[in-house]
């Protein structure tokens, strides 16, 4: 068990992310025991026979990367009786209370010879962890399948007409993103704030390689929407074809699940490495809960077969180009690795978003105006752009300056020939400016973007407050803008 960092967003803190790990994997902790035990007696019965209980299950942890001393400190505190699971549960309990353990006054410290206050604070923590996901897990009932108005790839039967107010037809036209699996009346409410259109839900499996559920509520025609060409790879063998020799049988994934803001560790995948080791003496296949652990492991990390039972997380630009960027599009201008499997984790993916983009290439032949809020790293400059609609002005709203740099190095790089405004903050986008920037372009033809997901998404059972938390309220900053920038526009034809 790997301690989690951020899932969709960038302040969920450490602790609170490893019991997110915990309770993720609890069932196999409970249900494997006895057949994880079966299997440690299997693969030391034969070569260690001499050995007593003890000594063997020191001897098979410590191959799987479990130092030898907190094996044996675990195995004195947790007593001769403890199984496989419960040694791990403490190790893993002593590693988390070291962490904390750095940031705490002297005089508030466990003792060193505390191990049961330390395991008492670790199962207190999961079950008031589990209390706050159940309460915030609200059910929410999404189409399957997940293909919204339709998508290329599948002939499956969709919804090809819908009718809009007067009020919400463009242009201008606006085009809002966030998660699918929000908190239960979350999108009826956006929806709401939005002239009532309901929210389009639609799967990027259906696109590429990966999944990644999302809602979208836009004005825009759902007629004659066209792919880009050519169409990315769909299968994670299609993707990665050397990881086909590699791939074990007991492995059936086809795609890869959403892809985060950070990836698994190196310590990791060298436990897995180690676990499949251990196993070998095993004829055939590993049990089916070492199967069942591995498997969790590299759906949740979204782990490639790399080697001879060797893992690996995705590199940034294979990341890249299943989001559907251009190789090395997050490279160079001393953006950390670690920024640039944040800022495409929070990324639109591309494909997805220039299919329902496509129906405005013939509507603006000569170029569009673009207002891009919480732009990001640009998914939908780059979606445009490969779409061939030429950008003439983007005014792009980021707060991040490490993603206002990648679209700006982006912008350089592919010698776009109109202007490129960036602002740092939403608010400073009030009715004054609006105004000024629309006299200066003409109008905005298209108002897109998705607003700050950390308080939406499942993941984060800390801070799950809906549209009143603090990041996911900005969504009020985007209905206002949209708001001003119909207004204006539609006093400047009158």
């Amino acid at each position: 068990m790997e301690p989690c960092i951020s899932s969709d967003d960038s302040s969920s803190q450490y602790n609170e992310n490893f019991l997110d790990d915990v309770y993720e994997d609890d069932s196999w902790s409970s249900d494997s025991d006895n057949c994880i035990n079966s299997a440690k007696q299997s693969y030391l019965n034969d070569d260690n026979s001499s050995l007593s209980e003890n000594e063997k299950t020191l001897l098979f942890l410590a191959n799987m990367g479990y130092p030898a001393e907190e094996v044996s400190i675990a195995m004195e505190r947790c007593g001769p009786e403890a199984s496989f699971s419960e040694l791990i549960d403490f190790m893993c309990a002593a590693q988390m209370a070291r962490e904390e353990d750095v940031y705490l006054p002297e005089d508030e410290k466990p003792k060193l010879n505390s191990g049961g206050y330390k395991r008492k604070m670790y199962n207190e923590l999961c079950v008031r962890k589990k209390q706050r996901a159940i309460t915030n897990e609200e059910p929410i009932h999404l189409p399957r399948p997940m293909i919204g108005f339709g998508v290329p790839t599948e002939s499956l039967p969709a919804i090809v007409q819908r009718t809009l107010s007067e009020q919400a037809i463009g242009p201008p036209f606006f085009y809002y993103e966030n998660v699918a699996l929000a908190p239960k009346g979350v999108w009826d409410t956006m929806s709401r704030f939005l002239y009532d259109i309901k929210p389009e839900f639609v799967d990027s499996k259906y696109f590429c390689a990966t999944a990644r559920k999302r809602g979208y509520i836009h004005n825009l025609p759902i007629e004659d929407r066209f792919p880009l060409l050519p169409l990315p790879p769909r299968t994670i063998h299609e993707a990665f074809p050397l990881t086909k020799k590699w791939w074990p049988s007991w492995d059936t994934r086809t795609k890869l699940n959403c892809l985060q803001t950070c990836i698994g560790s190196a310590r990791l995948a060298d436990r897995i490495r180690k676990a499949m080791k251990a196993m070998e003496n095993f004829d055939g296949e590993p049990p089916l809960m070492v199967q069942k652990y591995v498997l969790d492991e590299c759906r949740k990390w979204n782990l490639l077969w790399v080697g001879r039972n060797k893992v690996s997380p995705l590199e940034t630009d294979e990341f890249e180009m299943l989001m559907g960027f251009p190789r090395n599009h997050t490279r160079g201008g001393g953006i950390s690795r670690t920024d640039r499997y944040k800022s495409l984790g929070n990324s639109f993916q591309v494909d997805t978003v220039a299919y329902h983009l496509s129906v405005l290439k013939d509507l603006y032949p000569n170029g569009i105006n673009v207002l891009s809020l919480f732009s990001g790293i640009g998914g939908a400059e780059v979606a445009l752009y490969r779409l061939g609609i030429p950008l003439n002005n983007v005014v792009s709203v980021e707060i991040s300056e490490v993603n206002r740099n990648i679209l700006r190095s982006w912008w350089e790089q592919t010698y776009q020939k109109g202007n490129l405004i960036d602002f740092n903050d939403i608010q400073q986008l009030n009715g004054d400016v609006l105004e000024q920037m629309i006299d200066s372009f003409g109008g905005f033809d298209l108002v897109i973007g998705g607003s700050p997901c950390n308080n939406l998404t499942g993941s984060n059972r800390v801070t799950r407050d809906g549209l009143e938390g603090k990041d996911s309220s900005l969504f009020y900053d985007y209905v206002r803008i949209v708001d001003l920038v119909k207004s204006i526009m539609s006093n400047r034809r009158v």
